[in-house]
């Protein structure tokens, strides 16, 4: 799985799907988002158990896949980068990778 998109493009959606994940969870998966990547467009999942929220965008350099990831902590990192940052998400076996640059 890979996907490129400006870090505004990102953090939109992502801020949405994050307020439904909750950060103390007796299930640890519950504080990760499911990232899908697929047909140029990426898709955030992230759930409560008890409310679901999905979120899409449009992504360059996409490589079709699906992972997951700690929600506070993605939304955390593209918060700390600077406007007009480039980001680029990638998965290598169970290592997920967050690439920044103008």
């Amino acid at each position: 799985m890979r996907f490129t998109l400006q870090r505004e493009a990102f953090l939109k959606p992502l801020a949405q799907v994050v307020n439904v994940v909750e950060r103390r969870q007796t299930l640890p998966v519950l504080a990760n988002l499911l990232v899908q990547v697929k047909d140029g467009q990426v898709s955030l999942t992230g759930t409560d158990l008890e409310v679901e929220m999905i979120s899409r965008t449009m992504v360059e350099d996409a490589q079709d896949g699906e992972t997951t990831i700690p929600a506070r902590k993605l939304f955390d990192i593209l918060r700390a980068l600077p406007d007009g940052s480039r980001v680029t998400i990638s998965q290598t076996g169970d290592k997920v990778t967050v690439q920044a640059g103008r």
